[in-house]
């Protein structure tokens, strides 16, 4: 596990604007992506995430306006996934100011897709996001889902983690689809698991209501927390999420 726990807020960004939902669901508008990303880095984020929730090839040219704008202003390292198809696809988005890339749909289509983008950019690069549902179906317990969670692969997600790792994917974004925007807590079972069978950073996502549920995910293993609605309504900062860590003795960046 790393030395310092990153935390990320994460921005799902449709047609230029945040938006948040529960379980992927009713997305509502919460903002200007620039404006938050802005935001979060003078509170002292350690990185960003943004998602292109919709990702379809008529609103990319504004995802890579946001990130531009957004790199011009905010100066630490940012994700960003959705919509990735191609090596290409990644040249681009580092061109326009990403420093590490999110794939999802387009790898459970084509594996061989992160062995491209390692082999091509480094595998520092890659940020393998998987959108995981508990399910009896599989031999762990959890599935990987697509499409927001609303379509269901017969994808073991332990299992297709592990294969990625090996195809080059330097970090896991583990969104669980079960907690995602309920405020219940990170689903640590699901986070213990990735822990155990990865041999690179876990961010964890999904779930987080309160201060104090950050500091479980760590625990269960997460290298980095992500979050997203209880930073957009200003429930809790960033600040306040270290606190949190810190004062579980956990090391974080001031």
């Amino acid at each position: 596990m790393a030395l310092c726990v990153r935390v990320i807020p994460c921005l799902d960004v449709a047609d230029g604007r945040v938006v948040k939902g529960v379980n992927f669901q009713n997305l509502r508008d919460a903002g200007d992506p620039v404006e938050l990303a802005r935001r979060y880095f003078e509170q002292g984020a350690d990185e960003l995430t943004f998602l292109d929730v919709t990702a379809t090839v008529d609103n990319r040219a504004t995802t890579y306006d946001v990130v531009r704008a957004t790199a011009e202003q905010v100066f630490i390292p940012l994700t960003v996934g959705g919509g990735v198809r191609s090596a290409d696809d990644v040249a681009r988005l580092l061109a326009s100011g990403a420093d590490k890339i999110g794939v999802n749909s387009a790898a459970i289509a084509r594996p061989a897709l992160v062995a491209e983008i390692a082999d091509r950019f480094g595998a520092q690069v890659i940020v393998l996001s998987l959108d995981v549902a508990r399910s009896p179906q599989t031999a762990s317990g959890f599935v990987v889902t697509t499409h927001g969670g609303r379509r269901t692969t017969d994808l073991d997600a332990l299992e297709w983690a592990a294969e990625a790792i090996r195809l080059g994917a330097g970090e896991l974004l583990v969104n669980s689809i079960d907690a995602d925007g309920t405020k219940q807590g990170f689903d640590t079972e699901l986070i213990a698991q990735m822990r155990r069978i990865s041999t690179v950073p876990v961010i964890a996502s999904g779930g987080a209501g309160a201060a104090d549920d950050f500091a479980p995910a760590v625990a269960a293993g997460a290298d980095a927390v992500l979050a997203a609605s209880v930073f957009h309504s200003g429930q809790l900062t960033i600040g306040q999420v270290k606190a949190a860590l810190a004062s579980e003795g956990m090391e974080v960046r001031a």
